[in-house]
């Protein structure tokens, strides 16, 4: 089935809100085996959207339409639907008396308006909504069939996932995700290369700051379980997992598995390193706590760096992450310190361009481990802040990645230029 995704909202055109049912949308069918094919954003306005209803079943076999079923005069999705069909809107006795209904039992006054979610067009069809008040809709139209439900999206997927997919599922894709980190995007693409080549197989690329993922799809299960062979041969240890599953999570589980503890110090990121490292259910087997040492003098006096090398070197040195890392593994006696340092902008510091990081793993009875990088510098140093401090991350987390599974190398064709990966 092909299928075309129509969002409706002023607030998504604005920039307002996200459109993250379209985003979910277009991963849920594709899992179910249908086929989206496009995807458009249209204003709260009766005509633009019935010519956007009648555009789309050109291309497609159904169109699933979001937001605007309301009860507020610019929720007009009902009103272009029964356009779009040539029939009239009819106010539904049943759908009426179950909103009062719900009115009473909230004690909440029944607004005018809101019997707007009652009026259904002629030769429709209902889809219960378990999730909240408004109904969604299957109306046959030239060309094909559309769906109308909420833009609220706990509704929204209520209803596709009991009514609408059902109806529009195929033979799921054979696909798998392989996700790298300190990867860049170009790098790996040119890496898979021979796996581009292979038939009956397709690769995307979805890029984020220090973190690469792969969809491989293909014609059969076979050809997408060769594709990914090759791909794990090629990319080797930049691949961190090979399941649409977070960094952090893998981390975790590796040292579960070793009985092992992980603290971190920060400066650079300010708490976004702990905060990563909490955001699983169960991090607390695995994760002690960390100390954010923003200002220089407290990396001496929170976690041990000596003063004379903060003063010769300022500190954003590698050897500053790595004092780093001994001190909070000693200090909240964990297995494993993870310590970050660098520039996140807007200015230069201690004579360092922004963008320059060290981050250091330092496990019981070892040297740490120091990998220096110098991260892109998008636009402005201002607007560089947020991806310098979300990539940073990801270095500090792949790196402790690499030391739990002995990699000790990071494979120099896998990071930025000039990086360097050594025992401090």
């Amino acid at each position: 089935m092909r299928v075309e995704l129509l969002t409706v909202g002023d607030e998504l055109l604005r920039g307002d809100m996200v459109n993250g049912n379209a985003r979910w949308l277009g991963w849920r069918l594709t899992e179910a085996g249908a086929r989206v094919v496009r995807g458009v954003v249209v204003p709260d306005d009766t005509e633009t959207i019935t010519a956007a209803l009648q555009e789309a079943l050109k291309r497609a076999d159904a169109v699933i339409v979001t937001g605007g079923l309301g009860g507020t005069s610019d929720d007009v999705t009902r009103d272009a639907l029964a356009r779009a069909a040539g029939v009239t809107l009819r106010r539904d006795p049943a759908l009426e008396a179950r909103l009062r209904e719900r009115s009473v039992s909230r004690g909440v006054p029944l607004r005018q308006s809101a019997l707007r979610m009652a009026d259904v067009p002629e030769g429709a069809r209902q889809l219960p909504n378990p999730a909240g008040t408004a109904p969604g809709l299957r109306v046959a139209l030239p060309g094909g069939v559309a769906y109308a439900v909420p833009g609220v999206p706990e509704e929204m997927r209520a209803i596709v996932e009991e009514w609408v997919l059902p109806e529009l599922a195929g033979t799921p894709v054979a696909a798998r995700v392989m996700r790298t980190a300190t990867v860049w995007e170009s790098v790996v693409a040119a890496r898979l290369t021979p796996v581009e080549a292979l038939p009956g197989v397709r690769l995307a690329y979805y890029p984020s700051p220090g973190e690469v993922r792969v969809r491989i799809e293909g014609d059969a299960e076979d050809r997408v379980a060769e594709a990914a062979a090759m791909a794990r041969e090629l990319l080797g240890g930049a691949v961190y997992a090979e399941e649409d599953v977070a960094l952090d999570r893998v981390v975790h589980r590796l040292l579960a598995e070793r009985g092992g503890t992980v603290a971190v110090a920060e400066s650079l990121t300010g708490g976004l390193l702990g905060a990563e490292l909490t955001g699983m259910p169960g991090s607390s087997a695995t994760f002690l706590g960390g100390v954010v040492a923003y200002a220089t003098p407290l990396k001496n006096l929170l976690l041990g760096v000596p003063a004379d090398l903060l003063a010769a070197h300022g500190a954003v040195h590698p050897d500053v992450a790595a004092a780093m890392a001994v001190g909070v593994r000693d200090r909240l006696g964990a297995s494993y310190g993870l310590a970050v340092t660098g520039v996140a902008g807007p200015d230069p510091q201690d004579g360092q361009p922004v963008g320059t990081v060290h981050v250091a793993v330092a496990g019981t009875g070892d040297h740490p481990t120091v990998r220096s990088v110098r991260l892109p510098v998008a636009g402005d140093g201002e607007r560089a802040r947020g991806p310098i401090r979300r990539m940073t991350v990801v270095h500090a987390l792949d790196l402790l990645r690499r030391h739990l599974l002995t990699l000790e190398s990071c494979e120099g064709w896998a990071v930025t230029a000039g990086n360097r990966e050594e025992p401090g």
